[in-house]
């Protein structure tokens, strides 16, 4: 049994009296001692431990020992621990130490432990150590070890000032890198040891040939020669504990304006509330609005309509764009129509996306009015964002079925929950301090002459975006420290899709407004999603502004930065603000329902809100100015830090006028006061420090002829800052911790990706080191952090933060810990992905949302002018007791790298270097003021100010004097660059290098002509002086600058790029010899700006000069009261400088060369090249070329091609293979690049440079003999088809799944088939491994392979309508239903991909988290599969009841072009292309196609000499063809080409109307064919359908160019976009791209066999050429083919359906199954469609839309081929859909009677087919329907043309008035039925409707009571049929209408009869419409109530009235005849009385 034992016998050197106890852990089990009682200075425990373990002991676990004060009452106090890794004991088995504990700082005390390890493991397993092993190694500091575990293991500290790993004992082993930086030395306690013991591995040395060949190519990795062999670490490693890293990268990258382009394409929208509307959908992206057409009355428009747009703007403005998408109801040009409701997210969501894409997913729409309100509807769409150089991968479109699981696929990023809910987002402006002014002090003069009282230049107000919505704040009138105190409240949905809140503060002004600074809130960094998470929050907390610098000018030139476009480059203003959320509940009554944003006041906060207050105090020290540029004049130069507004003189504090001066207008004056004389001792002390904040002018002097250097010497300047801020440290702290940690891991990641570059061995040891790293640091950062947590200030952000960032990074290091275990050699790349990740998610936890120390900014000023900047993050050198919290320069000399400010720094300008600082800063409370200094090269004294005082003593200095200072000399040796940046108009460049070095420079000598110079120069600098002590200098030299140039005759020489490098150094009393010297030659990379542009082979030594005795004595009485400086002389005396050797070659003069141990060990070799020819080379100042030539050059060799004689009549070189030897280093990572030259040879011996091309990397073109035994693909030589080919990297395109590798060897020898992955499309192969010489039989079984095909046809749910149950004829299929059959196969491969990789995501996921959070995530994961597996039951069961599908022949259909699929056909014949011109700047060289001016056919052969015998032996070998054997003559050949164009895809639009009308042109050579007269109108997504011949003679008319036109009534044709394919490798490829090989062989029928020459032919001519032996034909469907055998069927049927006997399906198979020949077998290219991306030459990099397409190729001499297939686009078939509308039920009544109030409707049902509305049919009116019943018998009859491949509708119609043509639009077949109530005077009202998909609709009801809503709401459900298949159909279905609530009601129901008939059926049976002849329906039978309409009120009257009221009529009546009588009456009265008294 294995166990561990452990002896702990005593601890000694303790403190105090006292009771000890000791507790030690191995693998999580602790023991604990017994207790030590009373043990003052020894405690002996004397115990054994023992830990029984099962699994083998591994080097890199942890024994820790932890030694406790023991208290029985109060918890036990930790003294100290002791770590230690386990490596020597598992390798040696017992282990006797002592050594001291650490505490928790970790820090070393005294107490020490001494323990005795055993290990017994089984027996013999654990090894002894043999010193022959190891090299001994002297004392060796400078980074040779980069440590694989860096922690603290033991009494290393950081803190105890030696630098860790100083002190070593026992033997070192280490491992040689090319110069430094030696990638696997490990710390364990204080021996470095091996890991693993090694296994007696050679020492990884760049040697290919001690290279363990199977580690050489890692699991196939990238091409070689697409990845940089440029050191990634070379300056960035081996950075010790004084100096920190410099920054590579010079340009500002943000703020550059880049090309992007959105397409959006809204499909269809549903459920939109509203009845009877007329939707349109409106798209905008920022201000630009784009409309769909208008659809009218529906709720549920089809438009498919595609928008793009275009912008040029920075990523992150364009990101912040929002996308917003509404639907407005009936709009028209009069009216704006009403909002139905919309949907915002920003682009940057969209550009996060995968893909950059959302595809197919539908959009909720939400009423921004209305937040009481749910879902308004839906809209489907696609969204995607390219950037340049992004290519979006569309999923394939095929038949789109309609059956959408809209909640399924919703437009929301992942993780977002579908019911978004509303948030109010409050955004609390408090106040503001340090603006600066805006405004001219001479108005401000002119208003205080008139008011008399001076004002505050600025009028401040704060602009709040976010989501698309804006917000300010109120006017503060003139002031620099306005106060607010208001709330800007947002509305919107949450969690948001809008990812940053904008916050401005301008200044308000009569004219415009500008901005002063601008903050971004990151809503992602406020806030966590995750179970624990919380909602965004912030601060109350300061945010610091930057922008432009603060001086007043009316016309700023950088503007832009106050907008926060591009880095800021001065502080300009601090606000205090906070943000909250909080969700809304919508149901509560007193909710403000819309979204407008509010702005309500807010109380003051409290001071201490934000913090307590602290003094800090800034130091920084200037070693070293140099690099300045000449263009700044020799004015005298300064420097000025500034941290906020403190230390700036010029434009710094604008003093608030209104109060009294406060302190630097920072804080109220009762603080201000306190702060000043807070305590008297203080105060004396430092109370009268002035900050000294620049340094002093000093003139420059020169350096050379492109930069000055000031003389500082010894005398250094130094300053100091004092400022105010409240004390937010821990914030930075914690952020520290985290950088440091990704540092940490950054180096190391980049360390393994090197390791595996460079195919060095182990590459997962260094990444188990790496993750080792990671758990300790994240352990250690969770301790911690976890200090103090309750200071003043702390935000509820503070503290969510720092839980959810300890829970992060505790489950890092747990995930760190797991993977560790995982990491194998196999594994390693996987993990490194994953690690990588880790690194993502450190740096953005690391990224501190609350600001609290405004960035120190670095200004060289010059003539009170600012001339040029640095920005320092205020926490990189923030200070802390703690070491992993200090800022990762703090106390650290950084080289810093001055840039111009704003835009100035974009482009050229920003290239130059302005000036280099070496600069020390510090950073830190005052009152921890006491080690400033520490961190300070030591060896000065201190020059304090000049002004005496009592404080004087601690009074910081204003200078420093170096009195130590050592000599050195510094040797570069310059040897090679490659890959330069193309500096001159002829496409090369004049480069030449200089090195600078502290203030010294020098250069090499000018190379002409060349991109790749091999300088081979030693460059010597003698007497470098450098200041400080002899052992820093040599752990921390200053880093050298070479600058590369490109010479021109006249003006300046151009900047071509820079790169950094350290030297190795040497002191003089070491030894000049191994391990590290002399040092080895190393890339480095070139950056030109943010772009690299080359590599430098180059490799640096710093010498120290030795003392003479004189000098030594001479510095003794020197020194003063100073400690003598330690001049070290090495054992034997002194060690004089290695010799340099003089100038070996007369011909250079006094160049000295790169010394013999530095160059490169060379060999000889030959490199063969095959001349194949040139092509489209362009004209060269005017001339053509006539003439070429072509020079190839190699390591100053060469040789040139045949003159080719007539350009014009044969572009091909008449000698095809020629070969020159060169010596080349052994080591192939250092080969030369090699140089293609086209030269064209004019008359009188003139020759011009036509163009050239670098081959940077020779890799790929090394042929390595092949070797017998080999079983590795990587390394064998490949004879594929008698060519013999080139292997590392050449023909089999890594990338594509479907080639896989395999191995190849002599044909004579072993054959191994290794099939590592197949093509995905093959159902069935069999895997075989043969010995030498069997015959295998290879069965592929195609009955079985077709039933195989069968079973899963019933899976799949397979749209296209062409293969029914009903038409399993062979008539009707075509070559369509070929094509569609093959789409549904890719995507459904493309879908198998996919859920593969997501379960393999799953299933790593699961693995890790349960790890780390045991069970909770596993379930979490069932149900997650649960739910996934239950879709897919469902789809199954659904599937299964489709019929059984009648088998179709398929193609391969390519997402790509086919050249990716196939390592563009380079098999053997390679293109260069050939450059020529100035290389553009732009943005990584995307330009670079500008400058082709040819390209160069051929290709290169590399080897070493002596060649093998057996090579030259083999038959049949042609010795002038050299390695080329067997390859086809370049002779011009007739071909011809016939191309097929399917179809386009997403093209962009060219017209106004956001459409076009694309047609195709072919060109090839002269030929061209324009297809102009069949345009296809208005259309995107053209189908083509057309095959174009055209006759072609290779090699002049090689390269096809098909491209689309726009066609325009008038004026040009506009390119929409093209592309071009090279015939030529194509042709000659040996995977026979001619033609493609379909998979079953047929004569007659859709998939007839294309090519002339039959498959036995093909087959037969493959064997001959490969020179393999076959086809032997057998009995019973067998072949052999080269010791294979294949069975097929043997029959075919012909046109009459007769059987014939034929060897061609045989033939076939082999031929589909080539790759498994052994030695020539590679996999042809199938019967296919390739889909290529369009481009355009206007809009480089961003695809046009895609073209569907293929070639086919016959050669004039074989048999002429058949005529092309027809893929004319299939016409859409008519047919006529009759509709019987027999009754209605239950409709609901609308109308009130004006007398009875009796409820009844006047019902009319009216019908469409969709996209047909103009074409609506109504039935007649059933009036007076008391009970909702109808009866109608009323015909529709609808015709229509249908396609039923796709499912579509085809309706042609012209858009408007003025079209010139008819547009053809696809909509999917749906038929509406609506009922209404028929009004006369008023509008008709909308009762309900139904829409039924006439694919799949629900099955109506037999009865009217059993149908129900249900038929609609569970449609998914049940099942459905399709009325194409069930032709008629009659029954019950329900109407629908939505109610106020949003809920569906019953309105109704309808009883139909629906009747599909074709157009000839139509024909003879006609019917007529409503119910006319022919075919009469009768009339309705309608009750009484119903007859004549004018009769009808009448009617009414009689029966209602009076019958009810007859009582009442009479008795009114009779009233009024009484009330007559008595109105007559009264009327006559008065005249009969007159009468009478008047007695007449």
């Amino acid at each position: 049994m294995m166990a561990l034992m452990v002896h702990l016998k005593t601890v000694a050197h303790l403190r105090g009296k006292g009771d000890k106890i000791a507790k030690v852990t191995f693998r999580g089990l602790s023991f604990y001692s017994r207790v030590a009682e009373n043990c003052e200075e020894m405690a002996h425990f004397n115990e054994t431990f023992r830990w029984p373990i099962a699994s083998k002991l591994d080097g890199n676990e942890m024994l820790e020992i932890q030694v406790y004060n023991y208290s029985k009452v109060f918890s036990n106090r930790l003294i100290g621990t002791f770590c230690m890794v386990l490596q020597k004991v598992a390798e040696e088995g017992h282990l006797e130490l002592t050594d001291t504990l650490i505490d928790d700082n970790n820090t070393s005390i005294k107490t020490n432990v001494t323990i005795e390890i055993r290990y017994q493991p089984m027996d013999g397993m654990v090894g002894v150590w043999s010193d022959g092993d190891f090299l001994d190694v002297p004392d060796d500091r400078d980074g040779t070890f980069s440590f694989e575990t860096d922690s603290l293991l033991s009494g290393q500290s950081h803190g105890s000032g030696t630098s860790p790993g100083r002190s070593l004992h026992g033997s070192i082993p280490t491992f040689r890198k090319a110069g430094k930086g030696v990638f696997s030395a490990m710390k364990l306690g204080k021996i470095k040891s091996s890991r693993d013991d090694h296994k007696k591995d050679e020492p990884a040395v760049l040697d290919m040939e001690d290279l363990d060949k199977k580690a050489m190519r890692l699991a196939g990795m990238l091409e070689p020669d697409t990845i940089s062999l440029a050191s990634v670490t070379a300056v960035t490693t081996d950075v010790s504990n004084k100096r920190s890293k410099p920054d590579i990268k010079m340009e500002p990258s943000s703020g550059r304006p880049v090309d992007y382009q959105i397409s959006i394409t809204v499909i269809e929208a549903r459920q939109l509330i509203g009845l009877n509307m007329d939707p349109v959908v409106c798209v905008e992206i920022g201000d630009d609005k784009k409309y769909t057409s208008m659809k009218e009355s529906t709720n549920c428009p089809y438009y498919n309509e595609y928008f793009v747009f275009d912008f040029h703007v920075p990523p992150h403005v364009m990101f912040d764009k929002i996308i917003k998408l509404s639907v407005i109801h009936s709009k028209n040009l009069l009216r704006s129509g009403t909002l139905v409701g919309t949907f915002k997210m920003d682009v940057g969501t969209v550009y996060s996306q995968p893909e950059h894409q959302f595809y197919h997913k539908w959009a909720i729409l939400s009423d921004p009015d209305d937040v009481t309100a749910g879902c308004k509807g839906y809209i489907k769409c696609d969204i995607a964002v390219v950037g340049k150089g992004d290519n979006i991968k569309t999923p394939h479109k095929a038949n789109e079925t309609d059956e959408d699981d809209v909640e399924g696929n919703l437009l929301l990023p992942e993780g977002i929950p579908a019911e978004r809910q509303w948030a109010r987002f409050y955004v609390k402006i408090f106040r503001a301090e340090g603006l600066p002014k805006m405004n001219t002090s001479i108005m401000a003069n002119v208003k205080k002459a008139f008011i008399g009282e001076n004002r505050d230049l600025v009028d401040p107000y704060v602009q709040v975006h976010f989501a698309g919505q804006k917000g300010k704040t109120s006017v503060q009138k003139s002031s620099y420290e306005p106060i607010w105190n208001e709330q800007i409240i947002f509305t919107e949905l949450f969690p948001p899709l809008c990812k940053r809140i904008k916050v401005q503060i301008r200044d308000s002004d009569k004219v415009n407004d500008v901005a002063i600074g601008t903050h971004f809130i990151d809503l992602r960094k406020i806030s966590n999603d995750g179970d624990k998470g919380f909602l965004p929050t912030m601060g109350p907390a300061w945010v610091n502004m930057y922008g432009s610098t603060r001086q007043y000018t009316l016309m700023d030139e950088h503007q832009d930065l106050n907008d926060g476009l591009g880095e800021g480059v001065s502080f300009r203003a601090r606000l205090l603000l906070s943000v909250a959320v909080e969700i809304l509940d919508t149901t509560s009554p007193e909710i403000i329902s819309s979204t407008e944003v509010q702005v309500e006041s807010v109380s003051n906060i409290s001071e201490s809100a934000t913090g307590k207050i602290e003094e800090f105090f800034l130091f920084g020290s200037f070693l070293e100015a140099t690099m300045i540029d000449r263009k700044i004049g020799d004015k005298p130069i300064s420097f000025e830090i500034t941290i906020g507004n403190y230390g700036n003189q010029i434009d710094g504090v604008s003093k608030p006028s209104s109060k009294k001066k406060k302190k630097d207008g920072e804080n109220e004056e009762e603080e201000s006061e306190l702060i000043q004389n807070s305590s008297e001792d203080e105060a004396d002390e430092d109370g009268d420090l002035v900050s000294v904040s620049s340094t002093p002018p000093m003139k420059p002097v020169i350096t050379d002829r492109n930069y000055f250097h000031l003389p500082y010497f010894e005398k250094k300047p130094c300053i100091y800052i004092k400022s105010w801020w409240q004390d937010q440290r821990r914030r930075l702290y914690n952020s520290n911790m985290m950088d440091k940690i990704a540092d940490k891991l950054e180096e190391g990641l980049n360390d393994v990706q090197e390791i595996i570059k460079t195919e060095k061995a182990f590459p997962e040891r260094r990444l188990r080191g790496v993750l080792e790293e990671l758990s300790v640091g994240c352990s250690r950062f969770v301790c911690l952090a976890n200090k103090d947590v309750n200071q003043a200030g702390r935000t509820k952000l503070d503290r969510e933060r720092l839980k959810s960032c300890m829970r992060e990074m505790d489950s890092m290091g747990q995930q760190a810990k797991q993977i560790r275990t995982q990491v194998k050699k196999n594994t390693v790349r996987d993990k490194l992905k994953m690690v990588q990740n880790f690194l993502q998610k450190l740096r953005f936890l690391a990224d501190e949302p609350q600001h609290s120390i405004p960035d120190v900014f670095i200004w060289m000023m010059n003539n009170n002018k600012r001339i040029a900047y640095a920005r320092i993050p205020s926490k990189d050198i923030l200070y802390s007791i703690v070491d992993e919290e200090t800022g990762k320069d703090c106390g650290k000399v950084k080289a810093v790298f001055l840039k111009l400010p704003g835009k100035k720094g974009f482009g050229p300008a920003g290239w130059t270097v302005q000036a280099k600082l070496e600069l020390y800063l510090w950073l830190g409370l005052n009152k921890q003021r006491k080690d400033f200094l520490c961190g300070l090269p030591n060896g000065f004294e201190e020059i304090k100010a000049t002004k005496t005082g009592p404080g004087l003593h601690s009074m910081p200095p204003v200078g420093l004097v170096y009195d130590m200072k050592q000599v050195f000399q510094l040797r570069a040796h310059m040897y090679q660059a490659r890959s330069l940046f193309a500096a001159d108009s002829s496409g090369l460049s004049d480069p030449f290098a200089r090195v600078f070095f502290s203030t010294h420079s020098q250069v090499t000598e000018v190379l002409s002509e060349t991109l790749c110079p091999t300088w081979d120069q030693l460059l010597v600098f003698d007497d470098v002086e450098l200041f400080g002590e002899a052992s820093e200098l040599r752990d921390d030299p200053p880093i050298i600058v070479v600058e590369i140039y490109d010479q021109d005759t006249v003006g300046k020489a151009e900047f071509i790029g820079r790169t950094f490098a350290k030297p190795t150094i040497k002191m003089c009393d070491e030894h000049y010899g191994p391990p590290r010297f002399p040092p080895q030659l190393e890339y480095f990379q070139i950056y030109r700006g943010n772009c690299t542009a080359g590599e430098l082979l180059a490799a640096f030594e710093l010498l120290q000069i030795p003392f003479d005795a004189e000098e030594i004595r001479r510095a003794l009485i020197a020194v003063h009261n100073f400690a003598v400086p330690q001049i070290k002389i090495g054992q034997g005396g002194r060690v004089d400088l290695p010799p340099l050797e003089g100038p070996t070659d007369s011909e250079r003069g006094p160049i000295l060369p790169v010394p013999l141990g530095i160059r490169p060990v060379l060999s000889r070799y030959r490199i063969e090249v095959l001349f194949w020819g040139l092509r489209d080379l362009k004209r060269i100042n005017l001339a053509q070329v006539d003439r070429p030539r072509v020079d190839i050059e190699c390591a100053g060799r060469g040789v040139q091609s045949a003159l080719i004689q007539n350009y014009k009549k044969n572009p091909n070189f008449s000698t095809l293979v020629k070969w020159f030897e060169v010596d080349l280093p052994e080591n192939e990572l250092l080969h030369p690049p090699l140089n293609i030259r086209v030269v064209d040879c004019r008359a009188f011996g003139r020759y011009i440079l036509v163009g050239s091309h670098a081959v940077s990397s020779l890799r790929r073109f090394i042929y390595s003999a092949p070797d017998k035994t080999s079983n590795n693909w990587a390394t064998a030589a490949k004879l594929m088809n008698g060519y013999m080919v080139l292997t590392n990297g050449g023909p089999q395109p890594r990338s594509s799944p479907s080639l896989s590798p395999r191995s190849f060897s002599r044909p004579a020898g072993d054959i191994v088939v290794n099939m590592d992955g197949d093509p995905p499309v093959r159902k069935m192969d069999t895997v075989v491994k043969l010995d030498a010489m069997s015959d295998a039989v290879v069965k592929v079984d195609m009955i079985e392979e077709e039933s195989d095909k069968d079973k899963k046809k019933k899976k799949k749910k397979k749209k296209g309508g062409m293969e029914e149950e009903d038409e399993p004829d062979e008539s009707v299929l075509d070559w369509w239903s070929k094509y569609f059959a093959s789409i549904e196969t890719l995507k459904e491969i493309l879908r198998a991909q996919e859920a593969a990789q997501a379960e393999a995501e799953e299933r790593e996921d699961i693995e890790i988290a349960a790890e780390t959070a045991g069970s909770k995530t596993k379930e979490r994961g069932k149900e997650k599969k649960n739910s996934k597996d239950k879709r897919k039951g469902q789809a199954a069961d659904g599937s299964e009841r489709r019929p059984v599908k009648a088998k179709v022949d398929e193609l391969v259909v390519y997402n790509k072009e086919l050249e990716s699929e196939y390592g563009n056909f380079e098999d053997w014949l390679h293109t260069f292309n050939l450059y020529r011109g100035k290389a553009g700047d732009d943005d990584e060289h995307a330009l670079d196609d500008d400058r082709i001016v040819g390209r160069f056919k051929g290709s290169l052969c590399i080897y070493k000499l002596p060649v093998s015998e057996e090579i030259t032996r083999e038959a049949g070998f042609d010795p002038n063809m050299g390695m080329f054997q067997s390859i086809p003559h370049n002779d011009p050949v007739n071909v011809l080409v016939r191309v097929y164009v399917v179809r386009a895809t997403d093209l962009h639009p060219a017209d106004i109307n956001g459409k076009a009308d694309p047609y195709v042109v072919i060109k090839l050579g002269k030929s061209e064919v324009k297809d102009k007269e069949n345009y296809i109108s208005k259309q995107l997504n053209p189908v083509f359908g057309k095959s174009f011949d055209i006759e072609a003679t290779f090699p002049m008319e090689s390269m096809l160019t098909v491209s689309v036109y726009d066609w325009d009534l008038v004026g040009t044709d506009d390119l929409i976009g093209e592309t071009k394919i090279d015939l030529e490798n194509r042709f000659y490829s040996k995977f026979r791209a001619t033609c493609g090989i379909s998979s079953s062989y047929s004569v007659h029928g859709y998939n007839s066999w294309r090519d002339p020459m039959k498959p036995s032919q093909i087959l037969a001519k493959l064997c001959k050429d490969g020179k393999i032996d076959g086809p032997h034909y057998g009995p019973g469907g067998k072949v052999k083919v080269a010791n294979r055998i294949f069975t097929a069927p043997t029959e075919i049927e012909d046109e009459n359906g007769l059987k014939k006997q034929t060897e061609e399906h045989l033939a076939l198979t082999v031929l589909n199954h080539w790759e498994e020949i052994p030695r020539v077998g590679c996999k042809l290219v199938p019967e296919h469609v390739e889909t290529r991306p369009l481009l355009n030459l206007d809009k480089p990099g961003i695809e046009q839309g895609r073209i569907e397409m293929w070639v086919d190729m016959f050669p004039m001499d074989m048999p002429a081929p058949g005529p092309a297939i027809d893929i004319s686009p299939r016409k859409p078939k008519r047919y006529e859909l009759r509709v019987i509308i027999w009754n209605t039920d239950e409709v609901i009544l609308e109308d009130d009677d004006y007398f009875t109030g009796e409820k009844s409707s006047d019902i009319f049902v009216r019908g469409w087919l969709k996209g047909q509305q103009e074409d609506k049919q109504d039935t007649d009116v059933h009036y007076h329907s008391l009970t909702g019943e109808g009866n109608f018998n009323w015909r529709f009859v609808f015709p229509f043309d249908y396609l039923m491949a796709e499912e579509k509708i085809v309706i042609s119609k012209k858009e408007s008035m003025f079209s010139w043509d008819e547009t053809e639009y696809k909509i999917p077949p749906r038929l509406t039925l609506q009922v209404w109530d028929a009004d006369h005077f008023s509008a008709d009202d909308f009762l309900g409707a139904i829409e039924l998909d006439l694919n799949r609709f629900p099955r109506g009801a037999k009865t009217a009571k059993q149908c129900t809503l249900d038929m609609i709401r569970n449609e998914q459900d049940l099942p459905t049929i399709s009325i194409f298949k069930q032709k008629r159909v009659k029954g019950w279905w329900p109407f629908i209408a939505r109610n106020e609530n949003d809920e569906m009601e019953l309105t109704g129901k309808v009883e139909a009869e629906l009747h599909l008939v074709t157009a000839e059926e139509a024909e003879k049976s006609p019917v007529g419409l409503g119910r006319n002849e022919p075919d009469p329906l009768e009339k309705p039978n309608r009750p009484d109530t119903s007859l004549m309409w004018f009769l009808t009120p009448l009617k009414s009257i009689r029966y209602f009235i009076w019958h009810n009221y007859r009582w009442l009529i009479l008795k009114v009546l009779g009233l009024i005849l009484l009330l007559l009588m008595l109105g007559l009456f009264l009327y006559s009265i008065p005249g009969y009385l007159v009468k009478k008294m008047l007695g007449a």
